[in-house]
């Protein structure tokens, strides 16, 4: 594994921004900004490489989804945070294999070491335009002879497509709701392109447009047309919190969220710690627990339900450090302190993509210091 720097491409904003990449810079407060799409430099990787990181991809997902049922099993909900409430309709989605796409396990790899799961977005990950589409086009102008982990778009299509043949959609148009952002807005236009290409009606909505018609008791789209199957890019815990998410609950076996409520236990940091349970000394895993740091000098506490890196203490003798922001009132998770890999002060993480319970590809963010903020840089990859 090798992070080599080149020159970016002349034109290289006109050809993102072609492709719907219209967030590559962050405003960090300078006149220009700083990219965040950095085609300065890109991650080289050998087959072998690529094949660990798919393997531990795979073999992470089943003991997953090994955990969900464990949550259930021995109903330890309350350990997540999650709501007595919300339990009919997670055990409702699973048992009835609501339709779920996708999810990104975040890893910390250097190529030598086995890949250590950092954390699991199984609910509302990001950074899906970037690693399926971005990425593949700048490969194919820059280095047409060489490979990249990286058929995501295809497991989608793959995946409308067998939905579609099963007859297991509801409705005859999905709609694909998200929040008034612009990373979220092209988030979701790749999942909405990707069930197109697979034949399927769509149509966009945002979350705030969402309508409840309290008489027939069903949602509505912003012209009044029942929603039947919804891809929403928003995260179940925020919803429970609103009118909206009781609403939600209460029609559960009538409406498809995609994804699932189920998904409400794999996108909590908890999980990190039933899997350790579960797999003690397990070399994809580090040690994690929800007690406290028990035997560990040094960690990190991550709030179970935090986003871009907010909230984030990092523990060692020499003393702690702790990012801002909102949360942590949900409780947290204590995860051994294993230090991202170096490279000329820039710290990647490896972001790999489940497509149908299948690796499907990798996409990088790198930041400056351990804790991977919303101020972190998307760097593109190959390997041969």
């Amino acid at each position: 594994m090798q992070r080599i720097p080149i020159t970016p491409r002349a034109n290289w904003v006109e050809k993102v921004e072609s492709l719907g990449l219209l967030f590559h810079t962050t405003d960090d407060g300078s006149p220009s900004g700083v990219p965040y799409w950095n085609e300065g430099a890109y991650y080289r990787f050998s087959e072998p490489q690529i094949n660990e990181i798919e393997r531990a991809t795979n073999d992470l997902h089943e003991m997953c989804l090994e955990a969900v049922q464990r949550v259930i099993d021995q109903n330890r909900f309350a350990e997540l945070g999650i709501s007595a409430v919300a339990v009919p309709a997670i055990l409702h989605s699973w048992d009835a294999d609501v339709p779920s796409l996708y999810g990104r396990f975040d890893f910390a790899y250097d190529g030598t070491n086995p890949p250590k799961l950092l954390e699991f977005n199984a609910d509302t990950p990001t950074a899906l335009l970037e690693a399926a589409v971005i990425q593949w086009h700048w490969l194919q102008e820059c280095f047409p002879a060489a490979d990249q982990f990286n058929s995501i778009w295809e497991g989608l299509v793959e995946k409308w497509q067998a939905l579609k043949a099963e007859r297991v959609l509801r409705g005859t148009m999905i709609h694909f709701a998200h929040v008034e952002e612009l990373e979220d807005l092209m988030t979701v236009a790749v999942m909405r392109d990707t069930a197109q290409e697979a034949g399927l009606t769509t149509h966009g909505i945002h979350m705030g447009e969402i309508g409840w018609d309290g008489k027939d008791r069903i949602f509505v789209d912003q012209h009044d047309r029942r929603m039947w199957t919804v891809f929403k890019l928003y995260p179940w815990e925020w919803m429970l919190k609103e009118d909206f998410g009781k609403h939600a609950l209460a029609t559960h076996q009538e409406v498809q969220w995609i994804e699932p409520v189920w998904k409400m236990i794999l996108s909590n940091k908890a999980i990190l710690a039933l899997l350790w349970e579960m797999h003690p000394g397990h070399p994809n895993l580090l040690p994690a627990y929800l007690d406290g740091p028990r035997e560990m000098t040094e960690y990190v506490r991550k709030p179970l339900l935090s986003r871009e890196g907010a909230n984030v203490t990092i523990a060692t003798p020499a003393g702690t450090t702790e990012s801002a922001g909102d949360y942590g009132s949900e409780g947290y998770v204590f995860q051994e302190l294993f230090p991202l890999p170096n490279f000329a002060g820039n710290h990647p993480v490896i972001g790999s993509w489940v497509v149908d319970c299948e690796a499907r590809g990798i996409g990088i963010r790198e930041s400056d210091g351990l804790v991977t903020d919303n101020f972190s840089r998307f760097v593109p990859h190959l390997f041969d």
